[in-house]
């Protein structure tokens, strides 16, 4: 009974062989790539900053780093006194938006306009800034709504 099994274990072995391909080695005999041998020619590392580089062209990432780099070095480009009054508060479409502590900051700004955007133009060309927009002081808004009344707008109506 051994003899009959171990014979129809033959041939099936041998129906599998013949079906899947007897001649067939297991070990396929890999063909060396061009370039992909060691210390050849084009082989050499790459820089840390040459891949990352690549990695912030390849994502988009270069216009949002480069608007971060610029909003890090605004008391360089604006002057550290100049700075203690007027910070970036963010981009719109191309615009800098640049927050001053009073009006007369934010003029003195805007006279400082051509200066400035050339500096931006020249260290952060890749940060998109088309133009400069300088604002005052936040005041408080009393108008609650989309319906407000003209008129002279908050009054002493306290006591």
């Amino acid at each position: 009974m051994t003899d009959q099994s171990q014979s129809e274990a033959n041939r099936v072995w041998a129906r599998l062989r013949t079906v899947f391909g007897a001649g067939r080695s297991r070990r396929r005999v890999l063909e060396p790539r061009p370039g992909s041998t060691p210390f050849a020619k084009g082989r050499d590392p790459l820089s840390v900053s040459a891949v990352l580089d690549s990695v912030t062209d390849s994502l988009g990432w270069r216009t949002p780093i480069a608007r971060g780099d610029l909003a890090a070095a605004w008391r360089s480009i604006a002057g550290a006194e100049t700075a203690k009054h007027a910070e970036v508060e963010g981009y719109a479409d191309g615009v800098l938006l640049i927050r001053c502590d009073s009006t007369a900051w934010a003029t003195q700004l805007s006279l400082m306009r051509s200066q400035i955007s050339d500096r931006i133009a020249r260290d952060f060309p890749d940060a998109g800034v088309d133009s400069l927009r300088f604002l005052g002081p936040n005041t408080p808004s009393w108008n609650h709504g989309p319906r407000t009344v003209q008129g002279r707008g908050p009054r002493d109506t306290y006591g």
